[in-house]
């Protein structure tokens, strides 16, 4: 993301403020030993709390001899925090500082931060070196069936032809001017993937991205003169929370972040119990920003299904292996009921530690005007039979498996 000059600025200088701030916060970092949980613009300068990284379950753990509820408190107040992307003001700061027993640290610099900088300039420098955590991030999960059965030379050749379709996906939705600030993080065998921006919007771009991903790659099966270059896939998608963090790289911090927390850990028990070709969607109930309207608005899984179908008719036209798209239909599978409405079900999967996570069967239909149709997922007759599933409630009917 770019961050412009504040007013009367010259790039030049600009970048030379960035550079002296980015030096005093790596002396503080210590290497990775230590990192910035808090700041806040004072005069010329920032005061910021500086402390090893161990403090996080040290403060929240205490001496093992917490009581529950005061276990809870401090870990409430410590995702309160990381969750927080911006300055504290001067109250909540020292409120902070007490809790924590972390003695500020000030931070000279030869200008306002304000002026020198921007606020959130500062923020997004000052994030290499700390953690934060994020509530509503939408992240998928591509994994490629039998991976571990084939030669390194497989093994590389499959990796490559998905990135190819990740490329390729995200090729086309930019033709449409959706630009989406995705990274991606390899799991050995396939992919996460995630927006850097966060909301409503942000989260239906990454869907969207899934689906042209996954057509891209059964097209690409369709084509390859040997089956085994392209990857049989399943994917997961879900949107949750989770930490994120920058590994230590050489002596400096990465300049591209981590992911791992509950969404990332629902995923790979998804993916786990995912049959080839499969596509699940987790069970979600997440607060998002709506950037249409600038309010959080609360989401679940279905609603989020709904709300991906209209975005989706301005990719209407848009070429796939030279065929114009004329419609896309992205929808949870179900039985019919007695009246012939179709319904939406919700499976349990069971993972090796006994815990039940609740996912969605998912179904992409995309019709193409001169070739033929590209169905992506399982049917719900595809699926076994044993499957544990119960019947969401609804307002809508599906269109049928």
């Amino acid at each position: 993301m770019a961050y412009p000059a504040p007013a009367g600025l010259s790039e030049t200088a600009l970048r030379d403020n960035i550079i002296l701030l980015d030096q005093a916060l790596y002396t503080l970092w210590s290497l990775g030993d230590n990192l910035i949980y808090a700041w806040m613009p004072e005069g010329r300068g920032l005061r910021v709390l500086v402390a090893p990284h161990q403090m996080l379950t040290e403060y929240a753990v205490g001496d093992g001899n917490l009581p529950q509820t005061e276990v809870t408190r401090r870990t409430r107040l410590l995702d309160k925090l990381l969750s927080n992307q911006e300055h504290l003001d001067p109250q909540a700061f020292d409120a902070v500082a007490a809790a924590l027993g972390v003695k500020p640290t000030h931070i000279e610099l030869p200008f306002i931060p304000e002026r020198g900088l921007g606020l959130p300039l500062i923020a997004a420098i000052a994030a290499r070196y700390g953690i934060r955590l994020v509530e509503d991030r939408a992240v998928i999960l591509f994994d490629a069936v039998g991976f571990s059965l084939l030669t390194p030379l497989q093994q590389v050749v499959q990796l490559n032809s998905l990135s190819c379709s990740v490329n390729a996906a995200y090729a086309k939705l930019l033709d449409r001017e959706i630009n989406i600030n995705f990274a991606r993080t390899t799991t050995g065998d396939g992919f996460y993937i995630w927006n850097r921006m966060r909301g409503v919007e942000a989260n239906v771009e990454l869907y969207q991205l899934m689906q042209f991903i996954l057509a891209d790659n059964a097209i690409a099966q369709e084509r390859a003169t040997r089956p085994e270059s392209v990857p049989k896939l399943r994917a997961c998608f879900h949107v949750g929370s989770h930490y994120e963090f920058y590994q230590s790289e050489g002596l400096n911090p990465t300049s591209f972040s981590y992911l791992v927390g509950q969404v990332t850990i629902e995923l790979a028990r998804m993916i786990d119990r995912a049959q080839p070709g499969q596509i699940l969607v987790g069970k979600f109930n997440t607060v998002m920003r709506d950037e249409g309207t600038g309010e959080n608005v609360r989401i679940d899984s279905l609603d989020f299904v709904e709300r991906t179908r209209a975005p989706l008719r301005s990719l209407n036209g848009l070429k796939l292996a030279g065929s114009e798209v004329d419609e896309i239909a992205c929808y949870l599978t179900g039985r019919r009921d007695a009246t012939g409405l179709w319904g939406i079900s919700e499976y349990q999967i069971a993972d090796k530690h006994g815990l039940i996570h609740r996912v969605y069967n998912a179904k992409i239909n995309i019709h193409r005007r001169n070739g033929e149709p590209i169905y992506l997922g399982l049917r719900e007759e595809d699926l076994p039979a044993d499957a544990p599933r119960t019947t969401a409630d609804t307002d809508f009917a599906p269109l049928p498996a």
